[in-house]
């Protein structure tokens, strides 16, 4: 075994990992992805007494926040993004940063000895030689269970449209992953594609530098300032909402989680009165291909820009899953979780799971104690360990 010790935000976490090894190490459940999902699973596992794993790409836990652009702040308050048995460490109407959360996660898994192993990539998980159970690849490293748990999130892998690779070579392209801080970009104008909360955000920060065009639908937004009074009065009603209403067991929630699921939800912090502030020229076009090497607009519009943000989203699968799995479209069918073709198969953390508050840092916890459920429900009815 070999122990190593990483800081981050100076957080000290001793993390164990296996030395490499074919030999096989068999567990109740393995988790896959170390986040704020695959954390709150592990929390009810532990819970339940189960034998697992939790298994994260990065080398340390909280990284996939790090990454992520500089200026990022969370959208909902410190008051409800804590994660079960442990409150998030800041005044309660703060909005947290992308770095605070990562300390926060990283500081949950060591406060609750979670069995993390980091740097971890799964390449591969398929049924095992009877057909019962699990195996989990990562090299050659091998995990047998007769339970795993998907906690990857919205299946993070950057989606671009085919006719970028038209573009003139002399555009810088970044998809929103890969963006940081403006100092990134050329000089000359950026265009970001995809106007929810994420390409909106990142539109404002790079107009401090750069003229700066957002093209994409107008997906709604809320009616008050997130970080106004207002927020603090109706805050809380907002979270009941997407918490206890907008569920799958509700005709709003039906109604509402096709829309979320295929377009975002609607912007929360920068809104179309923020984006003209911040001198963001708002194209309700989408953009739709290339002429001249230059980003096409539906209306026929082409742009002269040095730089183009694709806030476009992510794929929803996971090319190392070895599995029949039956989709809905983009996403895996499940139940509240539960993959129903390939039973002992579970996911956590993705958008609507249950409720509009599911892929929340506050709201994933209540996924993860049902599946915790589900899960020791099925390893007592002596499903072969």
């Amino acid at each position: 075994m070999v122990t190593t010790e990483t800081s981050s935000g100076g957080v000290h976490v001793a993390q164990t990992q296996p030395a490499e090894s074919s030999a096989p190490e068999r567990l109740d459940v393995v988790v896959i992805g170390g986040g704020q999902a695959g954390l709150a699973m592990g929390y009810h596992l532990a819970r339940r007494g189960l034998r697992f794993v939790i298994l994260e790409a990065n080398e340390v836990v909280g990284a996939s926040w790090r990454l992520r652009w500089d200026s990022l702040r969370l959208f909902t308050p410190a008051a409800v993004d804590g994660l079960p048995g442990m409150r998030f460490p800041a005044g309660r109407f703060t909005y947290p940063t992308k770095d605070q959360m990562a300390d926060y996660l990283e500081q949950y898994a060591a406060t609750s000895q979670l069995p993390v192993r980091t740097s971890v990539t799964v390449d591969a998980l398929r049924h095992d030689e009877d057909g019962q159970g699990y195996v989990v690849t990562a090299g050659l490293r091998r995990w047998l269970a007769q339970q795993v748990v998907l906690a990857t999130g919205s299946y993070a892998e950057p989606k671009v449209p085919a006719f970028a690779g038209e573009l003139d070579p002399g555009i810088l392209q970044l998809h929103s992953s890969e963006y940081r801080n403006p100092a990134q970009l050329r000089p000359g104008g950026v265009l970001v594609v995809g106007a929810s909360n994420s390409g909106a955000e990142i539109a404002c920060d790079v107009a401090r530098d750069h003229p700066t065009w957002l093209s994409g639908r107008d997906p709604g937004h809320i009616p008050i300032d997130n970080d106004g009074l207002a927020i603090r009065l109706f805050g809380p009603l907002f979270w009941v909402l997407q918490t206890y209403v907008l569920t799958i067991r509700t005709p709003f929630g039906r109604k509402a989680r096709p829309i979320i699921r295929g377009r975002g939800g609607p912007l929360i912090r920068a809104k179309p009165a923020q984006l003209a502030a911040a001198g963001v020229e708002r194209l309700l076009a989408r953009t739709v291909g290339v002429r001249d090497g230059r980003p096409l607009l539906e209306d026929g519009q082409v742009l002269d820009v040095a730089n183009v943000i694709w806030a476009t989203g992510f794929q929803h699968a996971l090319p190392w899953i070895d599995l029949p799995i039956e989709r809905d479209g983009d996403w895996p069918r499940e139940v509240r979780g539960v993959i129903p073709s390939a039973p002992g198969l579970y996911v956590v953390g993705l958008p609507f799971q249950y409720a509009g508050s599911s892929s929340l840092v506050g709201g994933v916890g209540r996924d993860a104690a049902y599946l915790a459920g589900v899960i020791a429900a099925r390893a007592r009815l002596g499903v072969p360990a």
